[in-house]
């Protein structure tokens, strides 16, 4: 019953349309854009050799997940080379650059550990390449939320349709956040949510809707999402009687786990990875 409310509460949500850009975002929405401004001064989004390729070969491609107000939306589809009949698969959510080659890059890696990786595109296939852009990119999705939602319930859609046998959703940054959010708003299909430094819900009537595991990740010296507000939403998780696993890295600033970032934090980064891996093993394969 929990799960088909949900879906109608979905449902309701308008479709992003011509007159999204006249929306304005919420001041604390505003407040969160121009901290990410703030921590990604200065930085670029070029892949590096950092980048990690993924531990079996595995075949991507782009699809069109869905469509919203008429246009499609497209996104980049990885898994296994060798894989035969359905798998677990997990939405993978851009940080604020978009849709860009580290993404892809990570959304492979997933895929090399037995997924099928949908790597969603909220910037309707633009990608910043400076701070400025990202900020302009960003704000857009924020100044309409539903829209976003739409684009994420269609992901899990599509996953869903095609035979996906335990949906999770993965995200670094802006995409964090969207990562928490799809888990809070289309409950009735993801079981499994991983949050890089994405920013908290600490309201309790919108966290009493989780109703999947949450792994969050955050850098002690991340100045954009800070420590003390992770906590709150997992205090208030734990209340909730929700399952929840927060980690913070003393010294890690945002964006210690993109390997195209200045602020990349190899062994934090690593570490990370192999509790997400675990985390989806758990949760999504039953492992």
């Amino acid at each position: 019953m929990r799960r088909r409310i949900a879906s109608l509460l979905l449902a309701a949500l308008p479709l992003a349309g011509c007159g999204a850009g006249q929306r304005s975002a919420s001041a604390a929405d505003t407040a969160h854009v121009d901290a990410m401004a703030r921590e990604h001064a200065g930085h670029t989004p070029a892949a590096n050799a950092s980048a990690m390729e993924p531990r079996q070969p595995v075949t991507a491609r782009e699809v069109v997940y869905g469509t919203v107000d008429g246009k499609d939306l497209r996104g980049y589809l990885a898994r296994p080379t060798a894989a035969r009949g359905n798998l677990p698969a997990v939405v993978v959510i851009h940080e604020w650059w978009g849709l860009n080659d580290n993404v892809r890059m990570m959304a492979r890696r997933l895929a090399g550990e037995g997924y099928s990786a949908l790597a969603v595109d909220l910037y309707g296939g633009q990608v910043g390449t400076t701070p400025q852009q990202a900020q302009a990119l960003m704000m857009g999705v924020m100044r309409d939320r539903p829209a976003g939602i739409r684009n994420l319930q269609a992901a899990t859609a599509y996953l869903a349709g095609h035979g996906a046998t335990r949906i999770g959703t993965l995200g670094w940054c802006f995409g964090g956040g969207w990562s928490l959010q799809t888990a809070l708003n289309v409950p009735e299909r993801v079981d499994a949510a991983v949050v890089y430094y994405g920013q908290p819900v600490t309201d309790r009537a919108q966290l009493a809707r989780l109703d999947a595991p949450l792994l969050g990740f955050f850098g002690g010296a991340d100045q954009g999402i800070p420590v003390d507000t992770a906590r709150v939403m997992e205090s208030r998780l734990r209340e909730l009687g929700k399952d929840v696993e927060i980690h913070v890295y003393p010294g890690a600033k945002h964006a210690f786990a993109n390997p195209s970032g200045e602020a990349y934090d190899a062994q934090a980064a690593g570490d990370a990875w192999q509790r997400t891996v675990a985390f989806f093993a758990r949760h999504l394969r039953g492992g």
